[in-house]
């Protein structure tokens, strides 16, 4: 039986993309298959989320009309090598590592394939995902719209230009990671003026959470948001005088730069 959608590779981001795209209701469990190295992994996805289980990559490949390549940068190649026969024509290969790039892919299939490039953050696992998309020019807008579709399964989707890509895995794919850091952080803080750990993360988080909803949904820049916030001679801006001084939106910028950089080298 022919399956919509086949993973190579069932580690935490393709659990999550796949629990997202069943609970969006985009697919029912039986039509996606899924194969990994490490079996017991993939029995787990297979008892959580009931989907189908494959004994070789192969064998997804075989079944599947879209193909997820879920596996680290440093075994695409292997993985290519492995499956580029048994790939049809007809097939949409999807990809979700940081410096595959789509010319690259092609070289390591040797000929025409459908690829459809991506970059999304682990964030999916909470149905709160940001995957950016690019594709080649012999998938057509009729399948594009369909991946994209199902990654809108698991948060915001952006279809953007190949060369944003590094700049995608820094602002997005990366940054959950500086994110962790500030909240933890932000905990530490609280904890150090007498508040209890467990609720020092509740607000630090929700923080968090409401400022960036504040950004996505007001319309207002950034900057605005924070001057709305900042009361003259009041204890915000204090604080933001410190994060200026001690070169917080300058380290943050330089992190991402080192990141797009790493990106580009894998």
């Amino acid at each position: 039986m022919e399956k919509t959608l086949g993973f190579i590779g069932c580690g935490n981001m393709a659990r999550a993309m796949m629990g997202g795209i069943l609970a969006a209701g985009l697919l029912k469990p039986e039509e996606i298959v899924a194969s990994d190295a490490y079996r017991t992994g993939l029995e787990r996805a297979a008892q959580e989320l009931g989907i189908c289980t494959a004994e070789s990559n192969k064998e997804v490949v075989a079944q599947a009309r879209i193909l997820v390549l879920a596996v680290k940068p440093q075994v695409y190649a292997a993985v290519i090598g492995e499956i580029a026969p048994a790939v049809e024509e007809c097939a949409v290969v999807v990809t979700i590592a940081p410096g595959q790039t789509l010319a690259r892919l092609e070289g390591q299939f040797g000929r025409a394939v459908k690829l459809v490039r991506t970059m999304p953050n682990t964030p999916a696992m909470v149905g709160a995902g940001m995957t950016a998309l690019c594709r080649n020019g012999y998938v057509t807008d009729d399948e594009f719209d369909e991946v994209r579709r199902l990654f809108g399964g698991f948060g915001r989707t952006e279809v953007v230009a190949e060369h944003m890509m590094e700049a995608v895995v820094a602002v997005s794919g990366s940054s959950p990671a500086y994110v962790f850091m500030m909240i933890e952080a932000m905990a530490d803080a609280a904890v150090r003026e007498g508040m209890p750990r467990d609720k020092a993360y509740t607000f630090a988080a929700q923080a968090v959470y409401g400022s960036a909803k504040m950004v996505l949904e007001s319309g207002q820049h950034p900057a605005a948001l924070k001057d709305n916030v900042c009361s003259p001679a009041g204890t915000t801006i204090d604080a933001v005088a410190v994060l200026e001084k001690e070169g917080f939106r300058s380290a943050v910028m330089e992190a991402m730069s080192v990141c797009a950089q790493k990106a580009r080298s894998m």
